[in-house]
């Protein structure tokens, strides 16, 4: 599936990410579940030093648009 794919870091441009939950199971789908992700990500930019310019939380998927962090790599 990403046979072939190309990343491009370093370059300051905002990343789209997207990620399903295991198996597609509905683990963010309480407003309890979205809270935590949404503390956790905010800890994450914290640390790391990168905005957050949208995201979308679905029950059992999310989607980010950042930028790339100032500390770390996006990968991180």
């Amino acid at each position: 599936m990403t046979a072939g794919l190309i990343r491009y870091h370093g370059q300051g441009d905002f990343h789209f990410i997207t990620c399903s939950c295991y198996r597609r199971l509905r683990f963010l789908g309480t407003p309890q579940s979205r809270n935590i992700f949404l503390e956790i990500l905010e800890d994450a930019r914290e640390k790391y030093a990168f905005l957050v310019i949208g995201y979308v939380v679905m029950p059992e998927h999310f989607h980010l648009l950042i930028s790339e962090p100032e500390i770390g790599a996006l990968s991180t």
